[in-house]
């Protein structure tokens, strides 16, 4: 961790409302960590006008709200708020990608679903009965966000979301690299952020290897599909590497699982061979497709695959990966803690975990003061610093 005085922002205007945290049972975990880095900024914090009223309730052993959503035996639930949030500028955190959580239903234990956690969040909102000042909710895996445009005759069901939720008085919604961005014009007139965790990738990685040689010689960015280009482009051209791109040629004469088959993987860029490869994408969900290129891309002869996914949803199981480390596939596999891990996953030797608590809490406590969070959507300063204490440290040691 960095020290005290790295972690404090200046933030010298007044806040919005008094600061509340209402993370959801299945971010519970989540939310104590920001709370935490919370309680310990505005502890530490200096203002001139601490003491007056717009300050009042600023410095607490904890900003978590008392909320349950209690469920019956027929499955129905209720929100219910224990506290009042009158005033509050209130940050509602939901994980719909827990399925570890459970409840009965008619005497059957039945897994959370995404449609459970969701249905769980707007019973909180209703809860607040129009009562708090401001409503932001933080959704890092945005509710139905791979059902996004319409193809056929079928639902758009993320942009219903955004729109009810935008309608039940929500006014910014904070989510973490969505499918497609493009899905805010369902909602042009509200807030809607998508945050790229970048950094906290290319952080974890200089942690955990010491031997990278981060230059377009000896590394380059790879695309898995044509989708998750702009994410890889944007990740070589702050570590200065070369891009390459796989695009899926599928079977469109078949559905198989909700999706046409993929026939071949096709590559397109330049000689990969002794290099080491950054795969970029926004979720592992089977991991068939993340796998596929890293075996087309070691057939080229690259050197280690590391692969830089936000969600590891790992719907397929870990016994692929598995065998995809014993067989010299990937050397390490990158996800964040945005959603559940499973204890598994965590023990894994190809698996690290990036912590995004603390760029969390700077958003909340950079929007709780009405300030600008655009120095926090664009990391590629503090990448190139950190970066180059990376290079200066490899040189140290040798």
């Amino acid at each position: 961790m960095s020290t005290q005085k790295d972690d404090l922002r200046n933030l010298d205007t007044i806040p919005v409302g008094s600061l509340g945290i209402i993370p959801l049972e299945g971010c519970r975990e989540l939310g104590k960590k920001v709370d935490s880095y919370l309680v310990r900024w505005r502890q530490e914090r200096e203002n001139e006008h601490a003491d007056t009223l717009a300050f009042s309730g600023y410095k607490r052993d904890s900003y978590i709200l008392n909320a349950q959503v209690p469920r019956f035996g027929t499955g129905e639930a209720k929100g219910i708020i224990m506290e009042s949030v009158r005033g509050h500028d209130l940050y509602l955190m939901v994980d719909v990608c827990n399925y570890s959580l459970t409840y009965s239903h008619f005497g059957t234990i039945t897994h959370m679903s995404p449609d459970d956690h969701y249905q769980d969040l707007k019973r909180i909102i209703a809860a607040l009965g129009g009562k708090a000042r401001r409503i932001t909710v933080i959704m890092p895996f945005l509710y139905e966000s791979r059902q996004h445009k319409r193809t056929a005759r079928e639902s758009l069901d993320c942009a219903l979301a955004l729109q009810e939720l935008v309608g039940m008085g929500v006014e910014n919604i904070i989510t973490f690299d969505a499918h497609d961005p493009r899905v805010q014009n369902a909602i042009p007139l509200n807030g809607f952020e998508t945050v790229q965790p970048a950094y906290q990738f290319i952080k974890s990685l200089c942690k955990n290897i010491k031997d990278l040689e981060i230059d377009a010689g000896h590394m380059m960015v790879i695309s898995p599909d044509e989708g998750a280009m702009g994410r890889a482009i944007y990740m070589a051209n702050v570590l200065g590497l070369d891009v390459g791109m796989f695009y899926k040629r599928r079977d469109y004469t078949k559905i198989v699982n909700g999706r046409n088959p993929i026939v071949a993987h096709e590559f397109l860029g330049t000689d990969v061979e002794g290099k080491d490869m950054i795969i970029v994408d926004d979720m592992i969900a089977s991991g068939e497709s993340m796998l596929e290129v890293a075996a087309e891309l070691k057939k080229r002869k690259a050197r280690r695959i590391f692969c830089f996914t936000t969600f590891g949803l790992f719907s397929g199981g870990l016994e692929r990966f598995d065998k995809a480390y014993d067989d010299g596939l990937i050397t390490k596999v990158l996800t964040t803690n945005l959603i559940y891990q499973s204890p598994e996953l965590l023990e894994r030797e190809w698996y690290i975990s990036c912590d995004m608590s603390k760029y969390i809490a700077y958003i909340i406590d950079t929007l709780n003061h009405d300030t600008s969070i655009s120095d926090l959507l664009d990391p590629s300063e503090r990448i190139q610093t950190l970066i180059t204490e990376y290079k200066k440290e490899q040189a140290g040691n040798t």
